[in-house]
């Protein structure tokens, strides 16, 4: 069996949190080509960004809504990590902050969104360990 879990230190994902969320997934298909395709949040959809050629999906255009209320406008990469506490634990001790505390992203893994003492967003992601 395939182990597809990302490597520790990778960019694994990219979305963007934001007002009027249609308005932006539509800027993005018509400046770089992505095709769409919904994914229902129980009474509104985000939106998966596709390449054009083979679907591929790349990143993902969401309503600043619920959970993601508070997240700033604008692209944040996913990292993945060892350890996601730990990794909590040091940005705040190397003067970070967290902006959204961990969370479950169903059955891949769990993420937290933080910010560097330079201001910059980001979020680290720990994948759910392989099925055995």
């Amino acid at each position: 069996m395939q182990d597809n879990t990302p490597a520790v230190g990778s960019i694994t994902w990219a979305d963007l949190s934001v007002e009027h969320a249609e308005r932006v997934r539509d800027f993005y298909k018509d400046v770089v080509g992505w095709t769409t395709s919904d994914v229902d949040m129980g009474g509104y959809h985000d939106y998966c960004m596709n390449q054009p050629l083979d679907a591929k999906t790349v990143a993902g255009v969401c309503h600043a809504r619920g959970a993601n209320a508070a997240l700033p406008p604008q692209w944040l990469i996913y990292i993945t990590v060892q350890d996601l506490d730990a990794s909590i634990e040091r940005c705040v001790a190397l003067g970070g902050e967290v902006l959204a505390p961990a969370r479950g992203y169903g059955a891949n893994g769990r993420y937290a969104v933080l910010r560097d003492p330079a201001g910059a967003a980001f979020a680290v992601f720990e994948p759910a360990p392989p099925a055995a």
